[in-house]
C-alpha cells in the first residue's frame, strides 16, 4: 500500500502516523506460527530439564507465553529476533508491503537498520517481580539508543502489534511535534528515558493500533508504552529501516539492502548469509549500545 499525501503530510508534521490495516492476519500467520513453534521449542527442553511442570499445550498464542514464563522466566532468555534468527521474521523484514510503505517516507534505495525487536509485555497481574520498565517503559527517543555519528541519519521506526495494542493491551503514547526539538538528554536509570528535568511540556497522544497496522515514528519523536491490564500477552515487533548509504548508529551491527531501484541485485534474500552475519557479532562484548 502507499501512503497519501494527508499521511505524509502528517507524519511530517506530527512526528507519527498510525497507518491501519498494513498486513493482513494471513500475512502476519508465518511469523506467529514461527514463534509458536520456538515457544513450543523452548517450553519442552525446559519441561525435560524439569523446569516447568506444565506445557500449557492448549493455550492459543496471545496466552501461552504468559503461562510457561509464570513457571519458568527462562523461557524468555534471548528471545528476540537477532538472537532466535527465524526465517519467517526474516521474510518479515522485507516484506513488499511493509516496504512500500517505507519507501513513502526513505525513497527507494532501503536498508533494515540492526535495532530490531520482538516484545512481549506480559499482562501485569502475571509479570511478577520483573522490573516496572517492562510494562510502563518511560518517555525516551529511539534516537537514544543509536550512537551519535548517526544524527544526520533518517532512521525511521515502524512499530507493529502481532495483537490489538490497545489501552488496555499496552499501547503506546506519543508526543506529538515534539520530535521538532531535537535529541533530549536521557538518563540510564530503570531503562534509558529522558531526563524528567527535561520532559516536554506537550499533551501526550493515546497511540491504539490494531494487529497489523504501524505506529511509525520520527526516531525524535518522545513515546512511552503502557502497562497491559489485559489477560493475554500483547506481542510487538518494532523495526527501523534507513536509507542504504547512511550510518545506521550500530555501525558493529549488520544493516543490509532490502529494497533498490539502482541495484536490485544488492538486496539481501538469504536468510544463511542474514544468520551468518548476526552470528558474526552477537558475542562481541563492551560495545555501547544506548548514548546513556
Amino acid at each position: 500500500m502507499q501512503l497519501t499525501i494527508e499521511q505524509i503530510i502528517f507524519f511530517q508534521t506530527e512526528g507519527y502516523l498510525i497507518v491501519p490495516n498494513v498486513l493482513s492476519d494471513d500475512e502476519l500467520q508465518p511469523v506467529i506460527d514461527e514463534l509458536e513453534r520456538e515457544i513450543d521449542d523452548r517450553a519442552r527442553k525446559l519441561f525435560a530439564e524439569g523446569k516447568l511442570q506444565a506445557l500449557h499445550e492448549g493455550e492459543p498464542f496471545e496466552r501461552r507465553y504468559a503461562s510457561l514464563h509464570a513457571q519458568c522466566r527462562e523461557i524468555g532468555k534471548g528471545f528476540d529476533i537477532q538472537h532466535y534468527l527465524g526465517e519467517a521474521m526474516f521474510r518479515h523484514l522485507g516484506s513488499e508491503k511493509l516496504l512500500d510503505v517505507v519507501e513513502c517516507l526513505l525513497g527507494s534505495e532501503l536498508s533494515c537498520n540492526p535495532i530490531q525487536h520482538l516484545r512481549a509485555k506480559l499482562p501485569a497481574k502475571q509479570a511478577g517481580d520483573e522490573p516496572d520498565y517492562f510494562q510502563n517503559v518511560p518517555w525516551h527517543q529511539d534516537c537514544a539508543v543509536t550512537t551519535p555519528d548517526s544524527e544526520a541519519s533518517e532512521i525511521i521506526t515502524f512499530w507493529m502489534p502481532l495483537v490489538d495494542a490497545t489501552a488496555e493491551t499496552g499501547c503506546m503514547e506519543v508526543m506529538p511535534r515534539v520530535f521538532k526539538q531535537g535529541y533530549i538528554n536521557h538518563r540510564a536509570e530503570g531503562g534509558t528515558m529522558i531526563d524528567p528535568d527535561k520532559l516536554p511540556d506537550a499533551v501526550p497522544v493515546l497511540a491504539e493500533c490494531p494487529k497489523g497496522s504501524l505506529v511509525i515514528m520520527n526516531k525524535y519523536t518522545p513515546h512511552r508504552g503502557i502497562g497491559n491490564r489485559s489477560n493475554i500477552v500483547r506481542w510487538s515487533i518494532d523495526l527501523r529501516y534507513h536509507k542504504t548509504g547512511a550510518n545506521s548508529g550500530r555501525s558493529f551491527q549488520p544493516s543490509f539492502p532490502v529494497r533498490s531501484a539502482s541495484h536490485p541485485e544488492s538486496v539481501l534474500t538469504d536468510v544463511h548469509e542474514w544468520r551468518r552475519l548476526w552470528q558474526t557479532v552477537k558475542e562481541e562484548k563492551g560495545q555501547k549500545l544506548h548514548r546513556v
